[in-house]
């Protein structure tokens, strides 16, 4: 949008109506398909009392078809309110982790589109998961095609310290629990061999929460997991040290069948294994870990040497990366912090395949005022209300069109602002301000070998993004990376 005329629009889309307050009859809605040159499919849903705002959706991990919306009922709630819905399924011949094609793919949708409808007067990209990857990469390029972005349980670490903080806890369980056994931790030849490594591993943990020794050990990996702290089973927070260990373990069964295969689709885009542990001190990562506390509770209560096992994790940690993989991952899979419009990230406080942590990286990243925060007091991955997904929209709208937040993006008014749609549902915004993410890493010397370095990263990814004079899809990828969007897994777990 022209910010030149944001002054003459921003009254039109301040009337009532648009930004609280219940919907009034639905209008009929378009309904448009088609196919981008690269085979993606894209859909878009557009109602007959469009106000102008395009919400322009991606989608996350484990699918490759088209769609505009973070699920049904929020699709519904936006149309009825008068915004129009796009999204594309990125390029169906790539790997699930669509990340050389999404943004692209993304971008095309959108001139497609508006080829029809013309253009939208303001557009908001909105991403959940590895969208939620995408549609950051989307607010650090925007180059005229965006107006403000909200991210959604986004893994905004980047796609490196994705594989890292994985590795780190698995690493931990397999040498801890089974030092004599060989568990694959990378280098999936398929999505089975990762199935395979993770219910080994299950089945290790489990085995060992018999005993006192053994849930100690257990707690040490699921913290460097970042395993939230609020299972499903329990019917609140738990304060107490067996408690948390108790909820980690929880999700560490429920998480380690999905991540686990999902390593082989991030091997497969990258060219190999952009992970490593080899040199990491694992005592140094524990002492910055928000779970510190609770692991050293379990260890002394099972009279455990917990610097022993630290000591023996940093000493047989020997996973390397591939070089080529490294910079592939780097290139295709981190963001900058560098934004060029307003973005609101969304997260849940219990993220088992996001996690909370994520959000402190980026915010050390992006200081500045186009970014604004927000958390909901709800376990599970991507587990929003439809009342706070158009909250969000409604307060990243609020900003492109006055050039301020004021309170719409404040814990308070977006809780109130969920309220006043009335939905039915039970909107959770609170304030939380989460923990470091310790296993971020710089590659060591013999993977940045003059290959990968931070600036060339950044660079490798300004190609093929769409100008300031065109909205077309660019002819060179970018990529956003790892959401592991389980909708199953969310939709599974009880609300606050």
């Amino acid at each position: 949008m022209n910010r030149l005329l944001a002054a003459f629009l921003a009254p039109a889309l301040l009337a009532p109506g648009l930004f609280a307050g219940p919907a009034q009859a639905a209008a009929p809605v378009t309904h448009y398909t088609g196919t981008l040159a690269d085979g993606a499919t894209w859909i878009a849903d557009v109602p007959a009392d469009w106000h102008g705002t395009l919400i322009l959706f991606s989608h996350g991990f484990g699918s490759l078809t088209a769609a505009d919306a973070p699920d049904p009922a929020t699709g519904q709630a936006l149309l009825d309110r008068g915004y129009a819905l796009v999204g594309s399924s990125y390029d169906p011949h790539g790997s699930l982790w669509a990340l050389e094609s999404a943004a692209r793919d993304q971008f095309a949708a959108l001139a497609a589109l508006e080829a029809i409808t013309g253009p939208a007067r303001t557009t908001i990209a909105v991403g959940q998961s590895m969208g939620g990857l995408v549609s950051t990469q989307e607010a650090e390029h925007a180059r005229g095609g965006l107006d403000a972005v909200v991210s959604a349980c986004g893994l905004l670490g980047g796609g490196i310290d994705l594989n890292n903080y994985q590795l780190d806890g698995e690493f931990a369980l397999s040498r801890l629990l089974a030092p004599g056994q060989d568990i694959p931790l990378v280098n999936y030849p398929s999505p089975a061999d990762g199935a395979a490594a993770a219910s080994w591993l299950s089945a290790l943990a489990s085995a060992a929460r018999g005993t006192a020794a053994g849930r100690a050990r257990v707690a040490l990996g699921t913290a460097l997991l970042t395993m939230p702290t609020w299972s499903a089973g329990q019917q609140s927070p738990p304060a107490d040290a067996e408690g948390i260990a108790q909820a980690q373990y929880e999700w560490l069964v429920t998480s380690l069948p999905f991540i686990m295969p999902a390593r082989y689709f991030i091997e497969l885009s990258a060219g190999g294994n952009a992970s490593w542990n080899a040199g990491v001190d694992y005592r140094a990562l524990l002492a910055r870990s928000p779970y510190r506390d609770t692991v050293r509770a379990m260890y002394r209560t099972a009279g455990l040497d917990l610097r022993a096992d630290l000591t023996d994790l940093t000493r047989h940690a020997a996973v390397h990366a591939d070089p080529a993989a490294v910079a592939g991952l780097t290139r295709s899979s981190t963001v900058t912090g560098r934004l060029d419009v307003p973005m609101l990230t969304l997260h849940t406080r219990y993220d088992q395949l996001a996690p909370v942590e994520f959000e402190n990286r980026y915010a050390q990243q992006a200081r500045g005022p186009l970014l604004r925060q927000a958390y909901v007091a709800r376990r599970g991955h991507c587990a929003f209300t439809p009342s706070e997904h158009v909250a969000a929209i409604q307060a990243a709208e609020h900003r492109a069109v006055t050039g301020r937040w004021d309170d719409t993006a404040t814990t308070g008014g977006l809780q109130a602002a969920a309220l006043r749609l009335h939905l039915g549902d039970t909107p959770a915004f609170a304030g939380f301000h989460p923990g470091p993410l310790v296993s971020h890493r710089w590659p060591p010397a013999y993977v940045l070998g003059g290959r990968v370095s931070r600036p060339a990263a950044t660079t490798a990814r300004l190609s093929g993004l769409p100008s300031s004079a065109s909205r077309a899809h660019p002819s060179a990828p970018i990529s956003a990376y790892a959401g592991v969007a389980s909708r199953s897994v969310a939709a599974s777990i009880p609300s606050r």
